[in-house]
C-alpha cells in the first residue's frame, strides 16, 4: 500500500539544520562593521578604533573654527596647569571626594532598593526617586544650614545628586526580577528572606555593579556644579570654572581631558571588578562571543 501524504498535516520544519547558518554573517574581516548584529574578532575592533580615532584627530586639527584651540595648544596648556597651578592636587582632591560620595550613595541606594522588597518602603523609594527631577543649587542653603561646614555641605550635595539616580535604577532593576525567579527559589523550599539573598540580592549583583559604573560618571557631571557652589575645599571644578570664566579656552579643554581620562580609568576598573566578581554576567550576551 503507498503512504501518501496528507495536504493538510503542518509541515515539520528541522530548527536545528540551520542553527549554525542563523548566526549573524560578516564578521570575517573589516567590512562586517557595517553588517547588522555582526560578530567581529578583536583586532578588527582596535583597528576599527585606531580609525575613528585617527579621523577625530585629522578633523581636530583642520577644523575652521578659530575658537577651537589645536592639540599643541592644550598640550602646552596642560602642562602650565599641572606644573604651575597645582591641576594634579586639585585632582586628587576631587577624586577622592568623588570616591567618598559614590561609596556613600551606593550604600543608600542598594540598602533602600533592596528595601523595596518589603511594601511598606517602595512608596519611600518611589518618591526618592522623584528628586532626580531637583536642581541641587535649590538645596544648597538648605544643607549649609543643616551641616555648616563646607566640606560636609559639598559631599551631602554630591550624595544627593548621585543617590536619586542610583536608587532609581537599581529599584527598576529588581523591579524587572522575573516571577519565574522567585517560584524556582521557592520550589528548592527556601524562606522568603532566603529568597531575598539570593534572587534579590545575589541574582543582580552584576547590574549592580553596571549602575554604579553609570553613577560614578554621573557623578564627574556633578563634581563642578558642587565644587562651584562650595568652593572653599577647592577641587578640579573650582579651577574648571575659573578658567572657564577668564576665557581660557585651551585650559578648559586640557582640564577636561584629564577629568575624561580619570573617569574612564574608574569606568575600567569598576568594569574590571564585576568581570572578576560575576564572570557568569556576560555568558549569554551575543557581542561576546566573538
Amino acid at each position: 500500500m503507498a503512504i501518501t501524504e496528507n495536504p493538510k498535516a503542518p509541515a515539520v520544519v528541522d530548527t536545528t539544520a540551520g542553527a549554525k547558518s542563523a548566526k549573524p554573517k560578516g564578521g570575517a574581516g573589516i567590512f562586517g562593521v557595517f553588517s547588522p548584529n555582526a560578530m567581529v574578532s578583536g583586532n578588527v575592533m582596535r583597528l576599527l578604533i585606531a580609525l575613528q580615532v585617527g579621523v577625530f584627530f585629522a578633523v581636530w586639527l583642520t577644523s575652521p573654527y578659530k575658537a577651537l584651540p589645536r592639540p599643541g595648544e592644550v598640550w602646552t596648556a596642560l602642562g602650565n596647569l599641572w606644573m604651575n597651578q597645582g591641576l594634579a592636587q586639585e585632582l586628587i582632591t576631587s577624586f577622592l571626594f568623588n570616591l567618598q560620595a559614590l561609596a556613600w550613595s551606593a550604600a543608600i541606594s542598594l540598602s533602600l532598593a533592596y528595601l523595596t522588597v518589603l511594601p511598606f518602603f517602595r512608596p519611600i523609594v518611589n518618591a526618592i526617586s522623584r528628586g532626580r527631577f531637583l536642581s541641587l543649587v535649590g538645596f544648597s542653603l538648605l544643607f549649609t544650614l543643616l551641616f555648616k561646614d563646607g566640606g560636609t555641605v559639598k559631599l551631602a550635595l554630591l550624595i544627593f545628586g548621585m543617590t536619586v539616580y542610583f536608587v532609581t535604577s537599581m529599584a527598576s532593576v529588581i523591579a524587572a526580577i522575573p516571577k519565574s525567579d522567585f517560584d524556582y527559589a521557592r520550589t528548592l523550599r527556601m524562606g522568603e528572606w532566603r529568597v531575598v539573598g539570593e534572587v534579590v540580592i545575589l541574582g543582580t549583583a552584576d547590574k549592580a555593579f553596571e549602575v554604579l559604573r553609570q553613577n560614578a560618571a554621573i557623578g564627574w557631571t556633578l563634581l563642578t556644579m558642587v565644587e562651584g557652589i562650595v568652593r572653599s575645599t577647592g577641587g578640579v571644578g573650582v579651577m574648571l570654572l575659573n578658567q572657564n570664566k577668564q576665557f581660557n579656552i585651551p585650559e578648559v579643554f586640557a582640564i577636561q581631558l584629564v577629568i575624561l581620562g580619570l573617569g574612564l580609568t574608574q569606568d575600567a576598573i569598576i568594569g574590571f571588578l564585576r568581570r572578576t566578581i560575576c564572570p557568569y554576567a556576560d555568558l549569554t550576551l551575543e557581542r561576546k562571543e566573538a
